[in-house]
């Protein structure tokens, strides 16, 4: 028995003199949070934070990026009171003469081929009697329209020189809300500026800016002048055109929209082919179901389009398509709003058929449609 005692005080002071002395050489292991492992963070933090400049990707694209001047002669007419003729006669014909004027716009553009397109808005050179585009090495050329389409806000110009700088296109399908974006453009008329802010929001619509709206939404600055110039990434890639802002004053309130380039690039492709964009149409319209709007009419529907009117002797008429239907599905696939569907029918050809699902009187049909297409007055 004295021996088991001995054994066992003996093996306690020396575990307690070993613990004595590994607290005073390595007291960290004896913390509370011990078992929690921290990266150093030397290490840590540079992994995380991005680049210092973005002077690389700024080098890359803003060449490519033309200021645009677009002149426009209106007539003025003469105040009707000189219609008068009192004053005719004391005046003669000069009062009744047509004076001219000559309005300026501004606005940007990107070069986007060596043949010397440019992507712009529509409303920066719309009815223009001139257009000018500046390069940022101080070339000055004239550009005549190749084509616009209203619908997106979208124009094609081209210059005719050589050595012209390209912009290098990126996908704008891979951005992702918080990406880093600069907007580079001529705001105010005061030269090439380029602004930094991040992607706030993709596939903004029904702004009311244009019929086919799937805008990034940043809050790089964007001003008036900024319209038809690029939206960058961090790597020097085009994956937009600055569009629009919203704002009360007039100035960036750090919402702008910008067209992604997908959507720009297959509009100037069929521009560049066909001389217009064509797409489909079915000729109908019709509000986004609503759970209200769903109870009123007493269907389980949850989402779909409640026609409101089609088009006498179009498509959707001929096919059988009656105001009060509740569109459901295209082609099996069911539709969520209004906007949807629009994209739906413009992205497909004329002559194809497209196959509606509605329901009607509580009962499910399939209706078949004819596309055909899209007027300009659509």
């Amino acid at each position: 028995m004295y021996r088991i005692i001995v054994f066992l005080f003996t093996s306690i002071a020396t575990g307690l003199a070993a613990a004595f002395i590994i607290l005073l050489v390595k007291p960290d292991l004896f913390q509370a949070d011990s078992l929690i492992q921290y990266p150093p963070i030397a290490n840590y933090l540079p992994q995380q934070a991005g680049p210092v400049s973005y002077a690389k990707a700024v080098n890359q694209a803003a060449p490519s990026v033309v200021n645009v001047y677009a002149t426009k002669i209106t007539r003025r007419k003469p105040h009707p009171l000189f219609d008068d003729t009192f004053f005719q006669h004391l005046f003669g014909d000069r009062i009744s003469t047509p004076r001219y004027q000559r309005k300026n716009s501004l606005g940007s553009g990107v070069l986007v081929s060596r043949q010397g397109y440019i992507l712009t808005n529509h409303h920066v050179i719309n009815q223009a009697n001139e257009i000018r585009v500046v390069l940022r090495d101080g070339r000055q050329l004239p550009a005549r329209t190749i084509g616009t389409d209203p619908e997106t806000d979208l124009a094609i110009l081209k210059v005719a020189d050589e050595n012209l700088p390209v912009a290098t296109l990126g996908n704008s399908q891979q951005l992702r809300v918080g990406d880093v974006v600069l907007a580079i453009g001529n705001p105010f008329g005061v030269g090439q500026t380029v602004t930094f802010g991040i992607v706030s929001a993709t596939g903004r619509s029904q702004l009311g800016i244009s019929d086919f709206e799937n805008f990034i939404q940043t809050d790089a600055a964007i001003n008036p002048g900024n319209s038809g110039g690029a939206l960058v990434n961090a790597l020097g890639e085009v994956i937009g055109i600055n569009t629009a802002i919203f704002s009360e004053s007039g100035g960036s309130h750090g919402i702008g929209f910008a067209i992604p380039m997908q959507l720009a690039h297959g509009v100037m492709q069929q521009i560049i082919e066909q001389g217009r964009v064509i797409r489909g149409w079915i000729g109908l319209t019709g509000q986004t179901l609503t759970p209200a709007l769903a109870e009123s009419l007493n269907t389980r529907q949850q989402q779909g389009i409640l026609i409101s009117a089609t088009l006498p002797d179009g498509p959707a008429d001929r096919a059988g398509i009656r105001p009060g239907d509740l569109l459901t599905a295209l082609d099996n696939q069911p539709i969520m709003d209004i906007m949807e569907m629009l994209h739906w029918v413009a992205s497909k050809k004329p002559g194809e058929t497209l196959t509606l699902t509605v329901e009607r009187h509580g009962e499910q049909q399939r209706v078949r449609v004819i596309i055909a297409e899209r007027p300009g007055d659509a």
